[in-house]
């Protein structure tokens, strides 16, 4: 037992499995066995075995704060959260040094996004113990959900004061670093938690979220680490159970059972392209079921929900949970549609959930996962040649743009603001500042000198303002020509600022998606540079669909003088404000029926494309015994 326990410390769970096994095999009833391998199980993601291990721990000494403590917890992976919070709320009683117990209980009621209660007990614990790493770590992290990131990295840091060592606490920091636009920095904790724990692929994929926003990484660069990220998740599932084989019925031409998994399906951007093809797609062909994955249920998910066949809540459950959950429902195909974006599950899709594996819209580039069969996208945002070779998933150019665009119903009319027509022609970006890399800074830059007496208004969640104008004037664009904007309480109130823009200008090399549909819905026209890469080009493919493809830079030189050139119009900036919602409306990127119908032969035809692959399957045995 003790080699075992060793294991379990160095993180050796394999190792430390087989040996709990033998032990529990020879002696089923003993606590100690009962209580290890069940927190052992618990720390492997596997909380239903966790649960039946530390319930007959419980029986033989039913008043072990650790073994409620860790019961509570793996209730909570199974989504038992009356339950969970029963067993910890009992395990701050039983134990006399109760910090552990109250940070586990401020983790749980962060998962279900009461953050006020979730931070009153991470403050209990360290009352009663100020040097308790963990509990600064994760007051850290649920302030950061709660969207207080400056606060959270100072918590985090004060952990890693306290433990240089602190894996956890990199991990924390790091994304409450990306929520503050501070990507060289968050890359640099991720970078420090994977040395100390290589193996875990949530941080990997944090890491590789943040490496599109790099402006000095090639794609092949960007290809390589998501192929690696691919490979190390695939060595892990290799010595996994292997799954039982699909039971679907390989009829291509029958009603396909299409599941859609996101933390997304709720006011996000991701929800004004889901929205509107959810709605249009046919019925009849199709039964949607739909996993909403974060804590947060509002009217956009109520929304989504009353038009799904079947909706599940997997918020805060164990990816063993999810898994059988998604099996259980047996989709024909699964649609991915975060990617390496936050709150993802894109690592279940290695073990092979669904027949036919998709992953779109949330996310600019390859999963790095084989299993994932087909990412979907147009042939602007990736021209048939070199993205195939730099892709693991088959690419489906399904439509003439990948997005369908569905517009906030309480959007403001489009008009100049009356305050601020008197000034000279403004500048503006609304993009979160992650995607204001260098380059992008030097396009303002050219462009702002280029336009004598032009002004530039940034606004984007996560602004710390000082830094930002650090920033700016190290790129060499003078401060007093730049206004920075606080974030707006409601979309009516975001959306009203573009009154304030004469002229949108994109990022470079992660352009914006929402933020230009939302200017040109606001008619404001949008500057951008066409790149090498899809995050590069899908400014090129919405404007493409909204028919200004003048707008579109081919060179960095092109962008400086189509900005300018708008610009120098100002008369026409004003006709135009109005005329662009309009052309919108009328516009591939708003006629959501068809956008529908096309990605539901595309789907059709993916599905098809798995059951003649089982159809070949079956014959080649009869076919063999021919020859």
């Amino acid at each position: 037992m003790r080699a075992a326990a060793e294991h379990q410390i160095a993180g050796r769970f394999r190792e430390a499995g087989e040996i709990y096994e033998s032990l529990h095999a020879a002696a089923p009833g003993d606590f100690q066995v009962n209580h290890l391998l069940g927190v052992l199980r618990q720390q492997q993601g596997r909380p239903a075995e966790a649960v039946a291990l530390l319930t007959r721990a419980r029986r033989s000494v039913p008043f072990s704060a650790p073994t409620v403590m860790c019961l509570g917890l793996a209730l909570d992976g199974l989504g038992r959260h009356s339950e969970a919070e029963k067993m910890l709320r009992l395990s701050i009683r039983l134990d006399p040094r109760p910090a552990e117990a109250l940070v586990n209980l401020g983790a749980h009621f962060g998962k279900l996004g009461q953050a006020e209660e979730a931070i009153k007990h991470y403050r209990r614990a360290l009352e009663l113990q100020p040097g308790y790493p963990e509990a600064w770590t994760g007051l850290g992290t649920v302030l950061h959900l709660a969207g207080r990131s400056s606060e959270a990295v100072s918590c985090h840091t004060r952990a890693l004061q306290l433990d240089p060592r602190d894996r956890q606490a990199h991990f924390g920091r790091g994304q409450s670093l990306q929520a503050l636009n501070r990507i060289d920095e968050a890359l640099a904790d991720f970078d420090a938690h994977l040395a100390l724990r290589p193996e875990h692929h949530e941080a990997r994929s944090f890491r590789l979220f943040l490496l599109n926003y790099r402006d000095d990484l090639s794609r092949e660069a960007l290809f390589a680490e998501h192929r690696a990220y691919g490979l190390a998740v695939e060595e892990d599932v290799r010595g996994s159970p292997e799954p039982p084989p699909f039971a679907q019925d390989p009829d291509p031409g029958r009603r396909i059972r299409l599941a859609f998994l996101s933390p997304d399906m709720r006011g996000h951007s991701v929800s004004y392209f889901l929205e509107p093809l959810l709605l249009g797609l046919d019925r009849r062909q199709f039964d949607v079921i739909l996993y909403h994955d974060h804590f947060s249920v509002d009217a956009v998910s109520e929304r989504l929900r009353a038009g799904a066949a079947v909706w599940r809540h997997v918020s805060g459950l164990a990816d063993d949970v999810v898994e059988k959950t998604i099996r259980e429902d047996r989709p024909d195909v699964l649609v991915d549609l975060a990617g390496h974006t936050g709150f993802n599950r894109v690592e279940l899709f290695a073990r092979r959930l669904a027949p036919v594996q998709i992953t779109y819209l949330g996310y600019p580039n390859t999963t790095g996962l084989a299993a994932m069969d087909y990412r979907f996208t147009d042939a602007i945002a990736d021209p048939p040649g070199d993205p195939d070779k730099l892709c693991v998933e088959r690419l489906v150019r399904f439509a003439p743009t990948a997005w369908s665009y569905l517009p906030p119903a309480d959007a403001p009319s489009p008009a100049r603001e009356a305050d601020a027509a008197a000034h000279a022609v403004t500048f503006g970006s609304f993009n979160v500042l992650s995607k204001a890399s260098s380059r992008t800074l030097g396009l303002w830059r050219e462009v702002l000198e280029a336009v004598p007496g032009s002004r530039l208004l940034v606004k984007s969640s996560g602004m710390e303002p000082e830094y930002w104008m650090a920033r700016l004037s190290g790129a060499g664009i003078p401060p007093g020509r730049v206004e920075l904007l606080p974030m707006t309480p409601g979309v009516h109130e975001h959306l009203a600022r573009y009154g304030l823009v004469d002229i949108a200008l994109d990022c470079y090399p992660y352009h914006g998606t929402t933020t230009t549909c939302e200017a040109l819905w606001m008619g404001v026209p949008v500057v951008t540079l066409a790149g090498d890469r899809h995050a590069a080009r899908v400014g090129a493919s919405l404007l493409s669909a909204v028919g200004h493809p003048e707008w579109i830079a081919s060179t960095p030189g092109d962008y400086v003088r189509i900005a300018a050139g708008l610009a120098s119009r100002p008369e026409r900036l004003r006709a135009m404000r109005p005329g662009l919602r309009e052309e919108m409306k009328r516009s591939r990127l708003m006629d959501h029926g068809t956008h529908a119908e096309l990605f539901g032969a595309a789907v059709r035809s993916c599905w098809a494309g798995w059951c003649a692959s089982r159809e070949s399957a079956s014959t080649q045995p009869v076919l063999a015994a021919c020859r």
